[in-house]
């Protein structure tokens, strides 16, 4: 049951008539506390959050708020790392329906809306050999709308190619609701004719900023380094008409003077050819001082851990050999990394850093390589960094990151002083990695920042690290953006002179003060210290959580209920409401949780290959599912794993029937029972469905060549015999047993196979009991098939395959994809006669997690002329039955993906699971079939040549 939450009716009356629909503002407490907290160590609660729709409508809005005096912040990713992503009035979420991503000039330049990522927009350039300048280590949930609010930098970018320089022309939206385009060339007129106030005063700051010998030398400098503190003034010297200015002024304004709806880059070129080392020092400080002479080298990327970075990333799986095998304690590493397009002069570079380096005081001698799966590890290891460290952290503290920049020879001394400050301090957890190139480092406190004697402590380490960085001639912030943790101190980095001009700046855009208050600039000495997040303790994945949004992207229920942040967020919440005693708050999001965050999570387990710290939210939900599993329910599914090869021939028959019945009728059925025992009980039925599958006790003891060698064991899943294939035909099973015969290879099949099942249907709706009757049944008769023999253990769905693997993961069995053994063992046995021309391929959740998507794609290039993974692939969020009981989840994790699709027009269809196929099926009208179909039917059997060659 929801509870609407009250609101002021200023913000109710004036907003819901901007959107022209007053039930598009999110009043529930879960969506607000969905909303509350970004990446930072700030915790805001708005008071409404609307999804716009468009750029329009986002005019409509600032209009109605400047008018009303309501506060309005954008949120598009929700990475930021110095609060302004949360505020506690209006939260215009700009993610799910700005996402467009065009590619111009064959890649050369790249026109984005801001709800797509780094990742997303650089998956489709750097197939064309381009890339955005920007380059941040959070690309992958980081979006380009906080990209140019921050003014993002990052690895190798520097001021070069960051967003400010890189960065063509936008489409802006001011506070008056005035949207201007700067590509347009009347955008001048435009501007004075519609803004006359606005575009004179900016030529007034202009003639101000330029007239003072001291603002142009102090601008000068504080910019030739990375800098996103205040506003970016250097606008004033580096452009002349006032739409050029504006529009470069708006790049790192962090969303306090204009929404930006529309930008356009011109990219830079990826250089394709790399070496990358790690090289150990016994200390930060020998680590430091060896960056002037790596500079001059040429080195792309110089990228600085210190050695609590590298305790936490011996704990990580897959992390680099360089940093394992021994203890770290003052020691620090260099990711290192030298990139041309030249094979010669990269050679030369790398060979002199590495004679460079091997030169130095380093723990191991240091090696360059160009071998894409060591630096793959190097960068996951640096990209993971702020996320991995303070998932670290003590359960119930908050993780506080701070970066800053100096110049580079004053970068060791920094760092020194710095480790002083930790330590007079008592920030006894403290760690500091960066872009040390840059002379831009990254330091993360962990505390609980509650309290006088916390916070005054916090105060005073604060109070000192200005200093610190503005005596050796640095910025406070180079690339977070200054945030509400830095207003406070804007005013003393820039001096009154300066710091006027941002203030008049502020009052000519935004006369109101609606746009993000309290961010980048604030008049409260102690604003830094106010709404800072308080972490309650709640369960292991909650905890280890930093909000980073890393999962996001991800999620498939990301633009229908929560993603696996807000998941965790709304924990956090209700139990901070019942902390205080606020336990009506509590059990309103306890209630509404049910559904956004327990009934529509499809536990695809994505998340977790997202995520740097390895959480699975999917996990979670399990869990809460199997703690308030109903009895009867739970008893009805014990039963059901006790008969389960009944169970499924039943729901195959079923499907069958139903198939010759009128859809709507069906459906009718379906929906009166929903209505009577619950969404999340009784599948909905739609004509889309197939029918019943084929028998898997009907295969017999033994499939393939009868004369051929036994190579392993056949598992059909459960899945492809209660669901029929999208022909009618016999699916599957039928196509991997022919292809067995075709290649003169056998398989055998367990005995009582029809009851075997791999758990997914107990383990996913947190059935404990009836899971565990089941695995005993299945180990049992598998672990018997195999005997002593050592064969494989083959299954055609590869979730199933994925739940086989966990279940016999304590057997000693090895269980397959039959994709990939298929890819292995069939595939260079048979001879592909029909290819077809082009076929579009979806990986499943499981098949990507295992690392089976490269075989999926191999036997695609078996049967088409082009294979197309689409871009926007994402989990279709079918999950079993997920998409029958809440068929609104999987039409929003299919939207994109499935008007990608639309526009290929290719000949086939597959994927490697059937109840992903039918999702697929159901998101686009094309037939899925799962892959080894197309095989089966594209292959004929060898020639006689070929068979007596073998």
């Amino acid at each position: 049951m929801a509870h609407p939450t009250t609101v002021p009716s200023l913000i109710t009356e004036a907003i819901g008539e901007a959107v022209g629909d007053p039930t598009r503002i999110r009043t529930r407490a879960i969506d607000l506390a969905a909303y509350a907290g970004d990446a930072s160590h700030y915790l805001l609660t708005p008071e409404a959050v609307v999804i716009a729709e468009s750029a329009a409508e986002v005019a409509a809005i600032l209009r109605a708020a400047t008018r009303s005096a309501a506060p309005v912040t954008f949120r598009s990713g929700g990475t930021s790392l110095s609060g302004q992503a949360s505020g506690s009035g209006i939260i215009v979420d700009t993610r799910q329906r700005f996402k467009s991503i065009d590619v111009l000039d064959d890649g050369k330049r790249v026109r984005v809306q801001p709800g797509a990522t780094v990742a997303q927009v650089n998956a489709r350039l750097t197939r064309l050999g381009y890339r955005l300048g920007p380059d941040p280590a959070s690309e992958v949930a980081c979006t380009i709308g906080g990209v140019i609010a921050n003014n993002s930098s990052g690895m190798a970018c520097g001021i070069d190619e960051n967003t400010y320089r890189t960065l063509e022309s936008m489409v802006f939206v001011l506070p008056s609701g005035t949207t201007i385009d700067t590509a347009d060339p009347t955008a001048d007129r435009q501007l004075h004719e519609a803004e006359p106030e606005l575009a004179e005063g900016i030529e007034r700051l202009q003639r101000r900023v330029r007239s003072d010998p001291a603002s142009v030398a102090s601008i000068e400098r504080q910019f030739s380094l990375k800098n996103t503190m205040g506003y970016g003034i250097n606008a004033f010297l580096d452009f002349e008409s006032p739409v050029d200015v504006l529009q470069h002024l708006i790049i790192g304004s962090e969303g306090t003077l204009a929404f930006v709806a529309e930008a356009t880059f011109r990219t830079v070129p990826v250089l394709p050819l790399v070496s990358t080392a790690l090289a150990v020092f016994p200390s930060l400080d020998a680590a430091t001082r060896a960056l002037p002479e790596l500079v001059a080298s040429g080195a792309a990327t110089l990228e600085l851990m210190d050695a609590t970075s590298l305790t936490v990333g011996q704990r990580l799986p897959g992390s680099p050999a360089e940093i394992q095998g021994f203890t770290p304690q003052d020691h620090a590493a260099l990711l290192v990394e030298y990139r041309s397009e030249d094979t010669v002069e990269l050679r030369d570079r790398a060979t002199a850093g590495g004679a460079l380096l091997n030169g130095l005081d380093v723990h191991a001698p240091v090696v360059f390589s160009s071998d894409a799966s060591q630096r793959s590890r190097a960068w996951a290891l640096r990209k993971g960094l702020y996320a991995s460290v303070a998932g670290a952290r003590p359960s119930g503290t908050t993780a506080l990151l701070e970066d800053i920049v100096v110049p580079t020879a004053a970068l060791a001394d920094t760092c020194a002083s710095l480790q002083e400050l930790f330590v007079q301090h008592a920030y006894r957890d403290s760690v500091i990695f960066g872009h040390a190139k840059d002379g831009n480092i990254h330091f993360m406190l962990t505390d609980r920042f509650e309290g006088d004697a916390a916070l005054g402590r916090f105060n005073g380490f604060t109070e000192q690290m200005v200093d610190l960085v503005l005596d050796a001639g640095g910025n406070l912030k180079a690339e977070h953006g200054t945030g509400r943790a830095m207003a406070p101190y804007v005013r003393r980095q820039y001096g009154d002179e300066l710091y006027g001009v941002m203030l008049e700046l502020k009052r000519l855009v935004d006369p109101a003060g609606v746009m993000n208050p309290g961010v980048l600039i604030d008049e409260d000495p102690q604003a830094h210290l106010q709404g800072i997040k308080l972490q309650p303790t709640v369960e292991e994945e909650v905890d280890r959580c930093v909000e980073c949004g890393y999962c996001e992207p991800v999620c498939p229920s990301r633009d229908l209920t929560l993603t696996p942040r807000q998941r965790i967020v709304v924990r956090r919440a209700e139990e901070s409401a019942r902390a205080r005693g606020d336990i009506a708050l509590a059990e309103e999001l306890a209630d509404d949780y049910d559904y956004a965050g327990v009934q529509t999570c499809a536990v695809d387990g994505m998340c977790q290959t997202a995520c740097p710290v390895q959480i699975n939210t999917g996990a979670l939900v399990k869990r809460i599912r199997r703690t308030e599993a109903a009895p009867v329910a739970a008893a009805g599914w014990k039963a059901a794993a006790t008969g389960w090869g009944p169970v499924t021939r039943i729901g195959s028959v079923a499907l069958s029937g139903a198939k010759l019945l009128p859809a709507p009728v069906v459906g009718a059925v379906t929906d009166v029972a929903r209505a009577v025992l619950g969404a999340d009980t009784v599948p909905k039925y739609s004509g889309d469905l197939p029918g019943g599958g084929r028998s898997r006790k009907a295969l017999g003891r033994t499939v393939g060549a009868g004369d051929g060698p036994t190579v392993g064991i056949y598992v059909p899943a459960c899945v492809n015999s209660m669901f029929g294939a999208a022909d009618g035909g016999d699916g599957v099973m039928g196509a991997f047993t022919r292809l067995l015969e075709r290649a003169g290879l056998s398989m055998m099949v367990p005995d009582g196979v029809e009851s075997i099942c791999c758990g997914t249907p107990w383990s996913s709706k947190g059935f404990a009991s009836g899971a565990a009757v089941n695995e005993q049944r299945t180990v049992e008769r598998i672990r018997a098939a195999v005997a002593d023999s050592g064969l494989v253990v083959v299954s055609d769905a590869s979730s199933c395959t994925e739940g086989f693997a966990k279940l016999l993961s304590e057997s000693g069995v090895v269980v397959e994809d039959a994709v990939a053994f298929a890819a292995r063992e069939i595939l260079p046995r048979v001879d592909v006669s029909a290819r077809i021309e082009q076929l579009v391929l979806h990986p499943t959740c499981s098949s990507r997690q295992m690392g089976l998507d490269p075989d999926l794609v191999l036997i695609g290039e078996a049967v088409a002329e082009r294979v197309h993974v689409p871009d926007d692939w994402g989990c279709c969020a079918f999950a079993g039955d997920r998409g029958m009981l809440h068929p609104e989840l999987t039409a929003s994790a299919t939207k994109a993906e499935a008007a990608e699709v639309a526009a290929l027009g290719a000949d086939a269809h597959a994927s490697c699971n059937r109840t992903c196929e039918l999702g697929m099926t159901r998101a686009t009208g094309e037939d899925y079939r799962h892959v080894l179909e197309l095989l089966d039917a594209a292959s004929a059997p060898p020639t006689e040549g070929a068979r007596s060659a073998r």
